[in-house]
């Protein structure tokens, strides 16, 4: 799979069988925030989420900035990778991303 960075629109991109999946994020204060992540039910299921996520924290650190994540689906990531983020405030009020 090959994930494109498009820094301009603050997205990253990978296109599986002409279907586009992506992530976009937001930075601010030192941090990088994973606002959306979305990946089309055409090709769910194969990790892509998790990759995108992936790769976008790995920038984000090679930029100094610290993971955030306003996305649900990217929070969970962070947790799962051993991340001690706390929630932000529109995560905390339902205001998060579709996968």
């Amino acid at each position: 799979m090959t994930i494109t960075h498009n820094p301009k629109n603050c997205i990253f991109e990978t296109t599986i069988e002409g279907i586009t999946a992506h992530v976009k994020y937001s930075i601010s204060d030192g941090s990088l925030d994973i606002r959306h992540t979305f990946v089309p039910k055409q090709i769910s299921g194969r990790g892509i989420a998790s990759d995108l996520v992936s790769a976008t924290y790995k920038w984000a650190e090679t930029q100094n900035l610290k993971p955030k994540a306003t996305c649900s689906y990217a929070s969970v990531w962070l947790k799962r990778h051993g991340y001690n983020v706390p929630e932000t405030p529109d995560h905390i009020n339902g205001n998060n991303c579709a996968i």
